[in-house]
């Protein structure tokens, strides 16, 4: 069963009214479709976070987003005829018949799997019904279409996606459509859509040269612009201060393994279908590029005898890992199959671990408070001790759910528990982010590992001189390169602070006259290692100025006449109105500090710092 089928069964138990009305009208739309394209196969049609889809099979003769309106249209009027939502119930081969009497395929072979799996209510397989509309549904609806609100949804894209998400299944054409209670709602919403499309870390990497991926080097693998692999460098740069402040190692293993050591973690053959496959080479040794670091650091512990002094022992690493994820859930940076993660495992003892937990959590609340990303939640993600996906030892699992538990509420860090979200060796902390839209996603975790110490046969000697197994923390506060930089482009707008920024300052001479003195201040700011540049083209003044907004540099010198006579800048910030003059020195000496210090001031309400 593909994840679209998985939500619609599991969200149909919900009796919640805006649920009732989103599936309602994905039933509608396809009622209007089957008014245009007759011969049009159904698929699946649930209802979604904001609204609704559904999936059809156009044989031939699709529809296009400038058949919308007209859809939008149909569905309106259906939804004044005021049509009855009823229910009924057909037993399995009656239901069969029923659906290929329609020509409905894609039903028919969803039926069909559903009886050979017991997976039909002991009153046969549902159905409902509005109008001349029938379609095998579970529900719940509506009573009638007349309790849908008429000007509270909107079709908005066409897209393609595959029969129950396999790409080796025909490709389908879904609708989308968003859905609301209210007008009011729905037009907030659609302001806030607006705001997230232009702020869309993809459109703006495009737009400010950050990042972009080539067809000929693979979807899902990024190539970073100079200007993005500065947000990089200066992300890992901090990273590691901060690691290093924490007593942390730095270490460097390679982005590729031999297979037996995924056999060992664990990782194969359950990991495989998320992996590149194997480079079989001469010898008939498999390699593989590795998904994750944590292997390679295992075996850098266990390259030397441990004792129990060496412990805590954190091993970091910024390490390039790579990923096969499907081709339709790849977006952007968010998800990609080559990344960069700020890694690290941490080797400890029983009553090291609190406190190892509790400074790992500290490293990642400084982190989130400084680059200012309020919006986000922490989720405490636990085993299902009814599935076989992860590691059977429910006491191991109870004491180290119990120990991450206590630490979050030592914190007083608020939680929300969700169980079957934990790794498959241990529970986990993720921190998630909500975006402009409120969708959620992982940015980062914390997990608390007591399985890879035994498959790798980890110890340390004790005070007692016998061997004993650590603890691992794994960590990853700033996530991957990717993954971190999609959220802060898109919470930033683009526009990063003069620590982060690609260009720091921009210095524009009011004329030509000014040019040689203009390159004089940008050397200075070069050879102390700041990244200045001189607008030296033909533009008028102004036109430069708007070109410096635009690029969303964070600093504007602004330098005429006076300012070469008194040895000043005019300094205009990005967003902020005010303007002020100063000395040079005195401006080299507070980029300083906003350096040093990683001040965030592509914030308007955050002052330069004079003194």
């Amino acid at each position: 069963m593909s994840y679209e089928e998985l939500e619609e069964k599991e969200s149909a138990k919900s009796e919640d009214r805006l649920y009732k009305i989103r599936h309602s009208l994905a039933h509608v739309l396809a009622h209007a479709v089957l008014e245009m394209r007759p011969n049009a196969k159904l698929a699946f049609g649930p209802p979604v976070e904001n609204g609704f889809y559904y999936d059809f099979d156009f044989n031939g003769n699709p529809l296009g987003e400038g058949d919308l309106p007209e859809l939008e249209e149909r569905m309106r009027r259906i939804i004044r005829e005021n049509h009855e939502f009823r229910q009924r119930f057909m037993p399995p081969e009656e239901a069969t018949k029923f659906l290929e009497s329609k020509g409905q395929t894609y039903k028919v072979e969803y039926a069909k799997e559903l009886a050979e799996k017991g997976e039909i209510d002991s009153r046969g397989l549902s159905f409902y019904q509005h109008g001349p509309f029938v379609d095998m549904c579970e529900g719940p609806h509506v009573n009638s279409t007349g309790e849908l609100p008429i000007d509270s949804f909107k079709l908005y894209r066409i897209s393609g996606s595959y029969w129950r998400g396999d790409e080796h299944n025909p490709m389908l054409s879904r609708i989308y459509g968003f859905a609301f209670e209210t007008k009011a709602e729905l037009e907030e919403f659609l302001h806030k859509r607006q705001l997230a499309m232009e702020r869309d870390h993809r459109k703006l990497g495009e737009e400010l040269d950050l990042f972009f991926q080539d067809p000929e080097v693979g979807v899902g693998l990024p190539l970073w612009m100079p200007n993005g692999t500065v947000i990089r460098e200066e992300l890992e740069k901090w990273a590691k201060e901060e690691e290093f402040k924490a007593g942390y190692l730095r270490v460097a293993t390679p982005s590729i393994t031999r297979a037996e050591l995924y056999y060992r973690s664990g990782h194969l053959p359950y990991y495989a279908e998320s992996m590149y496959p194997p480079m079989t080479l001469d010898d008939n040794d498999q390699y593989y590029l590795r998904p994750m670091n944590c292997p390679h650091h295992h075996k850098i512990y266990a390259s030397r005898i441990r004792s129990y002094r060496d412990l805590p022992m954190r091993l970091a690493e910024y390490g390039n890992v790579f990923r096969y994820e499907k081709h339709g859930s790849l977006a952007g940076l968010l998800r990609v199959r080559a990344m960069c993660m700020n890694d690290a495992h941490i080797y400890c003892t029983p009553d090291q671990v609190e406190g190892e937990f509790v400074a790992v959590m500290e490293m990642y609340r400084k982190y989130y408070d400084h680059l200012k990303m309020g919006n986000f939640r922490v989720r405490l993600s636990l085993h299902d001790p009814n599935s076989d996906k992860f590691v059977a030892n429910e006491e191991l699992w109870n004491k180290s759910e119990d120990m991450v538990r206590q630490v979050l509420k030592n914190l007083g860090i608020s939680f929300d528990e969700e169980k079957g979200e934990a790794a498959f060796y241990g529970p986990k902390v993720d921190i998630q982010v909500k975006n402009l839209l409120g969708r959620e996603e992982t940015v980062s975790t914390c997990q608390l590992d007591f399985v890879m110490s035994e498959r790798f046969d980890l110890t340390y000697i004790d005070r007692d001189g016998a061997p004993k197994r650590p603890y691992i923390v794994h960590r990853a506060p700033l996530s991957t390169h990717e993954r971190i930089i999609s959220f802060l482009i898109e919470f930033y707008g683009g526009a990063f602070p003069t620590w982060m920024a690609p260009v720091q300052v921009m210095i524009v001479p009011v004329n030509p006259a000014l040019l040689e003195f203009a390159m004089a201040i940008k050397n200075d700011l070069h050879s102390q290692l700041f990244r200045a540049d001189v607008d030296d083209s033909t533009e008028t003044f102004n036109k430069k100025i708007r070109n410096a907004v635009v690029r969303k540099i964070p600093n504007i010198w602004v330098i005429g006449e006076r300012e070469r006579t008194n040895n000043t800048v005019t300094w205009r910030r990005y967003a902020v109105q005010e303007q002020l003059t100063i000395p040079i020195i005195q401006a080299i000496e507070v980029l300083k500090r906003l350096r040093e210090k990683r001040i965030m001031d592509n914030f308007p309400d955050v002052t330069l710092p004079l003194e």
